[in-house]
């Protein structure tokens, strides 16, 4: 479910945030303890459970088959080197990471682990991450966290926070805006969405085959997420891919504009030296009254000026908006006279 970090040799912006994630570790223990649930949430799974109740066996020894282990497995190295960091800050655990491959059919994808075998340890993090109650009742680690992990503001920004590195993942912004967290679970991607709500930040769900697709496709979504989730850089390098998006749109707006307006010019000036040639032949210019004459006149010599223009070289000089009235008069001399073909 981890985007890929990598583009041949090239970082993508996604894994850009996510190494900038990586490097940021909170000061308060709880709000780490809610990142590392967060990473337990959507990259963990329990080996080792015998039992349907289950329940952990207190006092096992390392080796007890009935005892439970704690695996947590990410296609995303840098998922998997953040858990190691958090469970040393807060647990002060020291594991190691364990790096497979798997076969797919476009090469080897990589795939970095952490195993809490022993008893002691795995107690203390399923406890701590309210995993695991008092008696050794144990939660789904894929279901709603406890509310008490994210009560406050600094623990759903931390919450937040492993959500994205563990499951998320971003389009370039110089392509397009969209942000989306992979959920396993309905309850997962609605927990995901109510806390974002706290920010008055807004998500939708899609479905995607068997997971549940928390995402955002709004630029201002998106720039949010990235502060709320204190990926500061990466929010002043998405700026300025808005920023320069936007001018672009913008010109390419007033080009439009501008195409569509002289297109507009061109064709009512075609549709004037049309009519004004058919009174020519139909009429004749000579009969028409002076200041029609002369605005006929003008027009054929200049077919391609704006109205303005036009007005300028009119003896006396006219404005606009009575270019305009003389030309629309024109034309409706030459409407009525191929008219009257018709109604003999």
């Amino acid at each position: 479910m981890d985007a890929e970090i990598r583009n041949g040799d090239k970082m993508s912006f996604s894994g850009t945030v996510k190494e900038e994630l990586l490097k940021h570790v909170a000061p308060a223990r709880h709000c780490q303890i809610a990142e590392l649930a967060a990473i337990l949430h959507f990259c963990g799974h329990y080996e080792g459970l015998q039992d349907e109740k289950k329940v952990f066996v207190q006092n096992a020894e390392k080796n007890d088959k009935n005892t439970v282990k704690l695996f947590i497995q990410a296609e995303n190295e840098t998922v998997v080197r953040k858990c190691f960091t958090l469970l040393k800050k807060t647990f002060n655990i020291n594991t190691s990471l364990n790096e497979s491959f798997s076969k797919k059919t476009a090469g080897r994808t990589a795939s970095c682990s952490i195993l809490l075998e022993d008893p002691e340890e795995v107690r203390q993090v399923l406890q701590g991450t309210k995993f695991m109650d008092k008696e050794g009742r144990l939660a789904d680690l894929h279901g709603p966290v406890s509310a008490l992990l994210i009560k406050n503001a600094c623990c759903q920004r931390a919450f937040l926070r492993g959500a994205f590195l563990a499951a998320g993942s971003m389009s370039d912004p110089e392509k397009s805006y969209h942000l989306e967290i992979v959920c396993t679970d309905p309850a997962q991607a609605e927990q995901i969405c109510s806390i974002l709500l706290l920010f008055q930040v807004e998500a939708r769900i899609v479905q995607r085959k068997k997971y549940q697709i928390v995402y955002m496709k709004d630029g201002t979504g998106i720039s949010d997420f990235l502060n709320i989730v204190e990926a500061h850089v990466s929010l002043m390098t998405f700026e300025n891919y808005r920023i320069v998006k936007e001018m672009r749109n913008s010109v390419n707006r007033r080009v439009n504009c501008e195409t569509a307006n002289i297109s507009k010019t061109v064709s009512a000036s075609t549709r004037q030296v049309d009519d004004i040639l058919y009174l020519k032949q139909k009429y004749g210019l000579a009969n028409l009254p002076e200041n029609l004459r002369q605005m006929a006149e003008v027009r054929l010599a200049n077919p391609d000026a704006p109205l303005r223009e036009l007005g300028e070289y009119l003896d006396p000089p006219v404005g606009k908006s009575g270019v305009n009235h003389r030309l629309r008069k024109l034309s409706e001399l030459a409407d009525r006279l191929r008219e009257v073909p018709k109604e003999q």
